[in-house]
């Protein structure tokens, strides 16, 4: 009898060892963004030849609106900031020097190794996917500039994205997105360039599809033919505020330019709304 009842503990061991190894390597709790296949934005954005592209960034542009937006919200000294999607940091850097507690974030590793080299006390760059949470009840106020949303191909993610933001903010926390404005964009539209830089000829195609603006880049470089494609949701000011209502964020005032002039649907480039 003593024989049956340890050859049945021994049976049972077994079967939870084996359930206990199985569910190590189950990975259906994984985030979707985690999966190993790469989407376009995390490839390209990471790539020396998207720095080549658009190596000529108008800096002088960018601390304009910078200056223009401080001034409008009467951001106070030391106030806490976080750039969300922040590139190699143009916007962050310039922010610390006015005297902001300054935090910048992106995907691209490149990027945020070229931004930690002016890293200082009041200024810190992460690598880090917007889809994830970021500190919470942290920041005075979260800017996400540049057109640096509607990447994915999910619109629950979107939704995330702006959730994360409402997490971040601190009870009167202000959020300041810059995108782009749909109707502008398409009535101008440039379906076919070429730019040759660093002598790299970059061929771009652009196009309107299934809701998502489009650009196409094909190139030579290295022996290699290379292709990327860039993916925007055509999000109207109807659509953002929806979903900026469903992430608990609302809109308070919207902008068409980095002058910060009114929203135009016909005129103005950008739209660039705050919360």
């Amino acid at each position: 009898m003593q024989k049956i009842y340890t050859l049945l503990f021994l049976l049972c061991r077994g079967v939870v060892v084996s359930w206990l190894t199985n569910l190590q390597h189950d990975d259906t709790t994984t985030p979707q963004h985690q999966h190993t296949m790469k989407n376009w934005f995390a490839e390209w954005f990471d790539s020396k030849y998207y720095h080549i592209l658009y190596q000529h960034r108008d800096y002088a542009e960018a601390s304009m609106f910078m200056d223009n937006l401080v001034r409008h919200l009467n951001v106070p000294p030391q106030a806490t900031i976080w750039d969300l999607a922040c590139g190699k940091g143009r916007h962050s850097i310039y922010l610390a020097k006015k005297g902001f507690d300054v935090t910048g974030t992106d995907l691209s590793e490149q990027s945020i190794n070229a931004a930690r080299e002016s890293e200082h006390e009041h200024l810190s760059f992460f690598q880090h996917d917007m889809r994830d949470g970021f500190r919470i009840n942290y920041f005075d106020y979260v800017f996400n500039l540049f057109t640096s949303f509607g990447y994915f191909d999910d619109e629950k993610d979107d939704l995330r994205v702006l959730k994360n933001v409402a997490k971040s903010l601190k009870s009167n926390g202000v959020f300041v997105m810059d995108f782009l404005n749909v109707q502008y964009v398409a009535d101008r539209l440039v379906a076919e360039e070429v730019k040759e830089l660093s002598d790299v000829k970059f061929h771009i195609q652009r196009n309107i599809t299934n809701g998502y603006i489009v650009k196409t880049i094909t190139f030579e470089a290295e022996g290699k033919q290379h292709q990327h494609q860039e993916k925007v949701r055509a999000f109207t000011y109807k659509e953002l505020t929806r979903l900026f209502h469903q992430a608990g964020l609302t809109v308070k005032e919207t902008f068409g330019d980095y002058q910060l002039n009114d929203f135009n649907k016909q005129h103005s480039p950008r739209l660039i709304l705050k919360c």
